[in-house]
């Protein structure tokens, strides 16, 4: 099983969960980057031994053309003619071999040495800087609270507003530096998948080149190279359209007012002081707290460093809760706890007034509640305009865009979206607009049906059948995730299942046109995956799910006549299979040793693929070395 997404609210918390989560990225970032040492240096000594033959084999077919055959007499016969020259063949066939085979080897450090070398410098190397600012910011952070903490409270207000303002700014510090981290982690585990694989699958092809293999041999190889190539393509795709919800969920959780949501999460965590009476005077203990409202019961978790011995969480059950009063007592932000298994209060201390009133207002203490107010925004909906709306983008677009390069891929202007949208929901007057005005281009129709779909109060495939199309999308059993997803939409509300018929068989309809514009339905799916399909809460988890989403949407293209022609009842469904937890395993590829003659070469744009990441991946191209070596090239 793979480890649990870091999500950006446990940032905030800070929790020993998160810290030992964060230990087992870490782990697994020092594993792939002494991976990728071995495999540079292992990489290393096959070019330099390939090298070093293709120099042998250099030398002996100069040898051979420095040999001149004599004759006796003054004629020779055709026979002897040939066997005259034949080590001149020989040396010539060889230098032409030699002479692709060392294009290869100059090119095969940039193929697999190069972008691994790129990818442990600039993505590791990028993780373990983040990691060492964050460490930084966690160690000056949590120095600084435990001397405020420490603050009397008979100190002047003043200093105390100042104390209070300075640990306010190196809280803002480390959560921003604890979010950048986990963004980058997940950055670096997503993107190894690609830029790991892809290197060393070039590389894998430029071997098999070099070992002599037969047409047959490649040809029996292309099936699982194509295979492998898709692969890298869409998962290349998935990040795509997952990094860019993933930067934008960072961002908003980099927001003050995000903060404050968060402070508003049950069960309520965080940590807190406990004032203990011991045998030399009272001290107080740091715990890691949670309160779970129902039960009133507060679970603690000692953060004491004492590795001779690990203490259980405790368990108090809740009375009552009061605040304590501040001449009570020489320290800030305390408040009393009567619990069941204690006769005497206990004494918390927490980490700010703020603080103090979210622990009092979760144990229904005394304090004034206080809540953030909630601005809801204006939504969409699924009503008579919004399918009149989704009818009149269809019918343009099929009959002036289907063939458009990138059509629903390209995006239009943001203000000439929302004035169209403006014009076409305008309350007074609603869905009175000419879409064949020259005031509307093709990207921004397109962009504006894609902004109502996204803006729906409710996604079009609903909240409530979310998991459900997840679980199917997930299953290793091809014909249970057609069957499941089939059976599913007809569990959709009637409008949400006659809106998502009409736009399938759009998308259809535009991807019968892939030639010219494009878009496949896996191409089609990264776009609409996220539009047709959202978690009810923005998370890290969720994002890394949007892959799964795509490939909903990409079988109801694909499958759009069985499912949407035919109720599900008509067709038996398998049994539930269990869901995927671990890889698939492919089959061996059985390939011809029947020697011949082939000698591929990579071209110059390979080599900038290698350097630069290209825009399609993994494009192998035979140079013109020789009327041979092309003959070999067009066989691939």
């Amino acid at each position: 099983m793979g480890h649990p997404p870091l999500e950006f609210s446990d940032c905030y918390k800070d929790s020993p969960d998160f810290r030992e989560t964060l230990k087992c990225y870490e782990l697994e970032l020092d594993r792939t980057s002494k991976f990728l040492k071995e495999l540079i240096k292992d990489g290393n000594s096959v070019i330099t031994a390939i090298k070093g033959y293709s120099l042998a084999v250099q030398k002996f077919s100069q040898t051979l053309s420095g040999f001149q055959f004599d004759f006796i007499g003054d004629s020779l016969t055709d026979d002897e003619i040939n066997i005259a020259e034949s080590f001149q063949e020989f040396a010539g066939l060889l230098q032409e071999v030699e002479h692709d085979r060392m294009m290869l080897v100059q090119n095969a450090s940039n193929l697999l040495i190069r972008p691994l070398e790129k990818f442990r410098k600039e993505q590791i190397g990028a993780t373990k800087e983040k990691k060492k600012k964050f460490e930084k910011e966690s160690e000056k952070y949590y120095s600084l609270l435990d001397k405020h903490l420490n603050l009397s409270a008979k100190k002047k207000e003043s200093q105390l507003q100042e104390a209070d303002d300075l640990l306010d700014r190196e809280r803002v510090n480390f959560y921003e530096s604890s979010v950048e981290y986990v963004y980058q982690i997940h950055q670096v585990q997503d993107r190894k998948k690609f830029d790991v694989v892809e290197p060393v699958l070039a590389f894998l092809h430029s071997i098999l080149t070099l070992n002599n293999l037969t047409v047959e041999m490649t040809q029996d190889f292309m099936p699982y190279k194509q295979e492998l190539q898709l692969s890298l393509q869409n998962t290349r795709n998935h990040y795509d359209s997952t990094c860019e919800e993933l930067e934008e969920l960072m961002k908003r959780m980099k927001h003050p007012s995000q903060i404050s949501k968060m402070q508003n999460f049950l069960p309520l965590e965080g940590y807190l002081y406990c004032q203990e009476k011991r045998a030399l005077g009272a001290s107080w203990v740091k715990y890691f707290c949670k309160y779970h409202k129902e039960g009133r019961r507060l679970f603690m978790v000692s953060c004491e460093q004492k590795p001779a011995t690990k203490q259980a969480p405790l368990l108090l059950t809740l009375k009552s809760c009061i605040r304590r009063k501040t001449e009570s007592i020489d320290k800030r932000f305390c408040f009393d706890v009567e619990t069941v298994e204690r006769n005497t209060p206990v004494t918390f201390q927490a980490l700010s007034e703020g603080d103090r009133k979210l622990w009092m207002e979760a144990m229904d203490g005394k304090e004034p509640i206080y809540h953030s107010p909630i601005h809801k925004q204006a939504e969409m909906e699924l009503n008579e305009t919004g399918f009149k709306f989704v009818k009149k983008c269809i019918n343009y677009i099929e009959s002036e865009g289907a063939t458009q390069v990138g059509v629903y891929r390209t995006v239009g202007s943001n203000i000439q979206v929302q004035k169209l949208l403006n014009a076409f929901f305008d309350p007074l007057n609603p869905g009175s607009v000419d879409f064949n005005s020259s005031d509307w281009d093709d990207k921004t129709i397109t962009s504006a049906l894609k902004f109502y779909l996204r803006s729906l109060s409710e996604p079009l495939m609903t909240y409530d059948l979310h998991r459900q199309l997840l679980i199917a999308a997930k299953s290793d059993n091809l014909d249970f995730r057609l069957s499941e997803i089939h059976s599913l939409i007809y569990r959709l509300p009637e409008k949400n299942r006659e809106m998502l018929e009409m736009l399938i068989r759009h998308l259809v309809n535009v991807c019968s046109h892939s030639d010219e514009n494009l878009m496949t339905p896996s191409n089609m799916a990264v776009i609409f995956g996220p539009t047709l399909m959202r978690a009810k809460e923005e998370t890290v988890a969720a994002m890394l799910d949007i892959k799964f989403q795509n490939i909903v949407v990409e079988i109801l293209i694909e499958d759009y006549k069985k499912i949407f022609t035919c109720k599900p009842e008509d067709s038996a469904s398998p049994p539930i299979p269990p869901p995927r937890i671990t890889p698939r395993k492919r089959q061996p590829i059985t390939i011809s040793k029947r020697p011949a003659r082939l000698y591929q070469a990579l071209s110059h744009e390979h080599f900038q693929h290698a350097e630069n990441g290209p825009e399609t991946p993994l494009s192998w191209i035979g140079i013109s070395a020789s009327p041979k070596t092309q003959k070999a090239t067009e066989t691939l």
